[in-house]
C-alpha cells in the first residue's frame, strides 16, 4: 500500500461515516471474510475519490444517487442505504418522494414503484429508530 492509497482510504472512511454513519461501516465490514480488497475499492474510490471531490455537497450527491440506483431498478439494498443517507445529509422524505417518482418519466413506471416500496420501507423504519430515541 502507498501513502496516497492510505489517504484515499482514510479520506474515504470519513466520508462515508458522514453521510452513512455506522450504516456504511457494516457494508463493508460485511465483505471482509469474501472480498476484503473489495471493500477497500468501496471505500477508496466512491467515497474517498468522488464523493470528496469539490463542486456537488453531499445533499446533491445523495439526490442524484437515489435517482440512479432508482432508474436501475435492480439495486434495492443500495437504494435503501442511500435513502438513509440523503435522510442523514438533509433531503426531505418529500424530496425523496418527488425524486422517486421524477424517474417514473425515465425509467418507467415499475422502477418507480419499487423505488417507493423501498423508500416506505426506509421511512418506516427511520420513524421507529426516532420514536425509540424520543424525537
Amino acid at each position: 500500500m502507498t501513502a496516497d492509497t492510505d489517504e484515499r482510504f482514510s479520506r474515504g472512511l470519513a466520508r462515508l461515516k458522514e453521510i452513512d454513519g455506522e450504516a456504511g461501516k457494516r457494508v463493508v465490514a460485511s465483505l471482509a471474510d469474501i472480498a476484503p480488497d473489495f471493500a477497500r475499492y468501496l471505500v477508496e474510490f466512491p467515497f474517498g475519490d468522488i464523493y470528496s471531490r469539490p463542486g456537488l455537497d453531499l445533499r446533491s450527491r445523495e439526490i442524484a444517487v437515489v435517482a440512479a440506483l432508482t432508474a436501475m431498478g435492480n439495486a434495492a439494498p443500495q437504494l435503501k442505504v442511500h435513502l438513509r443517507a440523503a435522510l442523514n445529509v438533509g433531503v426531505s422524505r418529500q424530496e425523496i418522494v418527488e425524486v422517486i417518482m421524477q424517474m417514473a418519466v425515465y425509467a418507467g413506471f415499475p422502477a418507480a414503484l419499487n423505488g417507493l416500496s423501498a423508500a416506505r420501507e426506509v421511512f418506516g423504519a427511520s420513524s421507529e429508530t426516532d420514536e425509540r430515541r424520543g424525537k
